[in-house]
């Protein structure tokens, strides 16, 4: 992985997701040099990291909107991609209760969709009806003269990334370009449906797991017997459980396998070892709508896959870097080994010779990203 600033994890993992979204070096590595010795004060760090990336998503986001005032498209998508992505960068790191992260989040969506609305790209805003609310998703459709009715996938979150990354790591058009659809969900407890509606995580993941199905099903333009439910980071504890208890998914995909994603935060707790996000504790009290850490500690005791993947009756994949800083690799073998009902169930454990070893591939998403694609292609042309 590229590790610009030696004693921080977390920055150097951003870094890298900012790479995958698009973001340009040469503009990355003027903010790394300015913020090099904020890096080395941890969480008291992150002001001085908030505010050099939204200046440096404001001035990219400006050239863009000249492109854009001059007829010029193409070349404003290309700019506000990577605002946004510079954005998202900035925003993720910040404290849920900073008063500026809201505005940040605003201006990241507003920069988006101006982004999707330039570079012409298949991609429509949905809300998902939900529990008296709703959440928010990205349907891209891989629907064509030729293939009207094609496949699709639901892609969750995990602790912290919301649906645009996934979007911008390209996860969509690796999809589409094998002829499947798929839904990007803000579900409970991210992006949108946490800053926006509300919405808190919760551990029965197949509630709100089903309303997207339920929503795929109301389409014409999708192969509702070919619905998959697929998930990174904690969404490796969220698909698996949403695809063993809600019985229209029929495969899934667990792109990190977090198997046992409480007894990581009992452990974190006791050694108080390397975060994904800073100011961790509040961020995943705020995620899981908990305001006492002694709840959240009792409540982090019931997310575990054991007893649950047993049930999950479709082909699973379980992918996994082997140089995974946040997830056990133990895990991955766990939840493939546990997977005993799974007419398939693949276990692919991403080494050094291909790349992709880090926590959700941030080092390298390509052979990864690919390897899941045609595994989901492959699995679904078997069902036709």
């Amino acid at each position: 992985m590229f590790e610009p600033f030696p004693t921080n994890y977390v920055w150097n993992l951003s870094i890298n997701l900012a790479l995958e979204m698009g973001g340009a070096i040469g503009e990355i590595d003027a903010a790394n040099r300015a913020t090099a010795r904020a890096a080395e004060t941890g969480d008291n760090g992150v002001d001085a990291f908030f505010d050099t990336w939204l200046a440096m998503a404001a001035r990219v986001k400006a050239m863009g909107d000249a492109d854009h005032a001059a007829g010029h498209v193409g070349s404003a998508a290309a700019k506000y991609r990577r605002a946004c992505a510079y954005l998202i960068t900035a925003e993720r790191m910040q404290a849920s209760d900073y008063p500026p992260r809201q505005q940040a989040y605003s201006n990241m969506l507003d920069t988006f969709y101006s982004f999707i609305a330039c570079s012409g790209a298949p991609c429509e805003r949905v809300d998902i009806p939900y529990a008296g609310s709703s959440y928010p998703a990205l349907f891209c459709s891989a629907a064509t003269l030729y293939n009207p009715t094609p496949p699709c996938m639901v892609f969750c979150n995990g602790l912290d990334s919301v649906k645009e990354m996934v979007f911008l790591v390209g996860l969509p058009a690796a999809l589409r370009a094998r002829g499947i659809s798929c839904l990007i969900v803000d579900q409970p407890g991210v992006g949108g449906a946490l800053r926006r509606n509300g919405l808190p995580a919760i551990i029965e993941t197949e509630l709100w797991a089903g309303r997207a199905v339920d929503w795929l099903e109301a389409r014409t333009d999708v192969a509702v017997d070919r619905i998959g439910m697929m998930g990174w980071s904690l969404g490796g504890y969220y698909a698996p459980r949403a695809a063993a208890f809600e019985k229209r998914f029929k495969l899934c995909v667990a792109w990190g396998a977090n198997h046992e994603w409480g007894l990581v935060q009992q452990r974190r707790r006791r050694n108080e070892g390397e975060n994904p996000v800073p100011h961790y504790w509040a961020h995943v009290m705020w995620v899981w709508g908990q305001t006492d850490i002694d709840a959240f500690m009792a409540l982090s005791e019931r997310i575990t896959l054991t007893g649950v993947v047993e049930r999950i009756d479709v082909p699973f994949l379980v992918v996994h870097g082997e140089n995974d800083r946040q997830i056990p690799l133990e895990y991955a073998h766990r939840s493939h080994e546990q997977a005993v009902r799974s007419p398939r169930a693949d276990l692919k454990i991403f080494t050094a010779r291909e790349g992709g070893v880090e926590h959700c591939s941030a080092d390298n998403m390509e052979p990864v990203r690919s390897y899941i694609t045609d595994w989901i292609q492959d699995r679904f042309a078997e069902m036709t």
